[in-house]
C-alpha cells in the first residue's frame, strides 16, 4: 500500500478520536514498514511532537489489525543512557500490548500474525488498553502490539526515543530505513 494512502487512513482515524494535526505533522508523518514491505499488516504511522534529550511524545496511529513488531529499547553504553521507558496512554479504539510477564490463554493476536512470522513473537501476557487506559514499559523489555478491528490511537510519552537502537525479534527487521 503507497504511503500516501496509509497517511491518509491514519488521519481518518485522527478525525474519528478528535486528534488535530498540522499540516506539517501530516507531511512528516513517519510511515514505518520496518522494511517487511507488508505494511497493512506490520506497520506504524507516527507523528512525533517531541523528541529532546529528555522527554520524548509521539502520535502511534494503527490501522485495524496493524501490528509493531516485538522489539526492546536496550541501554545505549555510549550515552549513558538506560533504555526508553514508555508510557502507553489509549485515546481511541483499542489496542492489545504483549509482554513478558506470563502469558494469556487465547490472546487477541494470535490468529493474527502471518504463521511464517510467528516464531518472532515471543511474548504473551496480553494486556488490553481502551480509551483512557495505560500501560508503563520498562527499559530494555521485549514488547509489541496490534490495533484492535477498528484500529487504535496510542500516545506515547517516554524518556527519548533512539529509534534507530531498537532490537527486534525477527532480523529481517529494519527500523530506520
Amino acid at each position: 500500500m503507497e504511503k500516501d494512502i496509509l497517511r491518509k487512513r491514519a488521519v481518518e482515524l485522527l478525525k474519528s478520536a478528535c486528534i488535530v494535526i498540522t499540516d506539517e505533522e501530516f507531511k512528516n508523518m513517519e510511515i514505518a514498514d520496518f522494511g517487511l514491505k507488508m505494511p497493512e499488516i506490520f506497520g506504524l504511522q507516527l507523528i512525533i511532537y517531541i523528541n529532546t534529550e529528555r522527554v520524548c511524545a509521539k502520535e502511534l496511529i494503527l490501522l485495524p489489525n496493524q501490528i509493531c513488531p516485538e522489539h526492546r529499547h536496550p541501554p545505549i553504553h555510549t550515552l549513558s543512557y538506560p533504555g526508553k521507558e514508555e508510557t502507553f496512554r489509549c485515546r481511541w479504539g483499542e489496542v492489545y500490548l504483549y509482554v513478558p510477564y506470563g502469558s494469556t490463554d487465547i490472546p487477541y493476536a494470535l490468529d493474527k500474525i502471518p504463521v511464517e512470522k510467528r516464531e518472532f513473537f515471543t511474548v504473551w501476557k496480553e494486556i488490553k488498553l481502551t480509551p483512557g487506559q495505560q500501560y508503563t514499559i520498562p527499559p530494555n523489555t521485549l514488547h509489541w502490539f496490534i490495533a484492535g478491528k477498528e484500529g487504535a490511537i496510542v500516545s506515547e510519552f517516554s524518556t527519548t526515543s533512539y529509534d534507530e537502537y531498537d532490537i527486534f525479534t525477527d532480523p529481517q527487521i529494519v527500523r530506520v530505513q
